[in-house]
C-alpha cells in the first residue's frame, strides 16, 4: 500500500464516506496496527494494518465500467450545470475515477471509466486502438468520402496536421459507421464539416475492441469483464 490519509484508505476499502470515516473514528471503531486512532488524516504506510470492528480492510484492486451515455450528459468528473458520467455511476465511490475517453455532451454512446490510470493512457494513445462510431449527417454523405477519410483531413485550425487515416462505411445516403485512431476535440463533426457535411447525431459504438453493451440502456453502466481489460491493454 501506497502512502495514504486514513480517511481515503478506509473510504476506498468500506462503503464509508470520509465524514462517516470521521465518525467511525470518534467511536473508536477503527485501529491502526492494533492502537485506536483519532486522526482522519493519518498517512498510513505500506506495512500499516487497519481493522474496522477487528475486520482487517485491505485496498480492491482497480476499477473498469463501462457506461452507455445519454444526450445531456458530461464527461466530466464534476460539472456545476450538468449532470456528469460520475453522477451515473450510483452506488460507487468515485474518488479516483477519471474518464477514458471523453465524448461531447450531445454524442452518445460508450464511456469507459477507470482509476487506473496507465490502462486509460494505453487505450487514448493515438495510433494505438479504433474508436468506431456510427454518424447520421444532414447531407448526403459524398462518394470519394472514404478516400477522404483514408487518406487523412486537413480540420479547420490545424491545417498543419493531418488526421490519421480513417476509415469510413457508407450504410445510406446520410449514415456512415467511422473508425478512428485518435481522438482530438470533436473529431468526427469536424471531419465531416471539412467534406462539405454536418453530424446530426453522434454514438460511440466500441473502444480498442470493447464494444458496447447492447443490454444497457442510455444512462446505464456495468463492470468490465477480464476480457475487455485485457483488450484495453493490448495493441491493436
Amino acid at each position: 500500500m501506497r502512502t495514504m490519509r486514513l480517511d481515503k484508505f478506509v473510504s476506498h476499502t468500506t462503503p464509508h464516506s470520509r465524514s462517516e470515516v470521521r465518525l467511525l473514528l470518534r467511536a473508536g471503531r477503527l485501529r491502526v496496527n492494533g492502537q485506536p486512532v483519532k486522526d482522519a488524516g493519518l498517512a498510513l504506510g505500506h506495512e500499516d494494518a487497519v481493522t474496522l470492528d477487528g475486520t482487517l480492510l485491505t485496498l480492491r484492486g482497480p476499477r473498469y465500467f463501462m457506461l452507455n451515455k445519454p444526450a445531456g450528459v458530461v464527461s466530466a468528473t464534476e460539472d456545476g450545470e450538468h449532470r456528469t458520467v460520475l453522477d451515473l455511476l450510483r452506488d460507487e465511490d468515485p474518488d479516483g475515477l477519471h474518464i477514458a475517453g471523453r465524448l461531447d455532451i450531445d454524442t452518445t454512446g460508450l464511456v469507459l471509466i477507470t482509476d487506473d490510470g496507465q490502462w486509460s493512457h494505453r487505450v487514448k494513445a493515438p495510433g494505438r486502438h479504433e474508436k468506431r462510431y456510427r454518424v447520421q449527417t444532414a447531407r448526403p454523405i459524398p462518394d470519394d468520402a472514404e478516400a477522404q477519410f483514408a487518406n487523412g483531413l486537413r480540420l479547420r485550425g490545424e491545417e498543419d496536421q493531418p488526421t490519421l487515416p480513417a476509415r469510413l462505411q457508407k450504410l445510406g445516403p446520410c449514415e456512415a459507421l467511422v473508425w478512428l485512431q485518435e481522438g482530438r476535440y470533436h473529431q468526427v463533426k469536424r471531419m465531416f464539416a471539412a467534406i462539405g457535411n454536418h453530424v446530426e447525431c453522434l454514438h460511440r459504438e466500441a473502444v480498442a475492441g470493447i464494444e458496447l453493451d447492447l443490454a444497457l440502456s442510455p444512462g446505464e453502466w456495468r463492470p468490465l469483464t477480464p476480457l475487455e481489460v485485457a483488450l484495453g491493454q493490448t495493441k491493436a
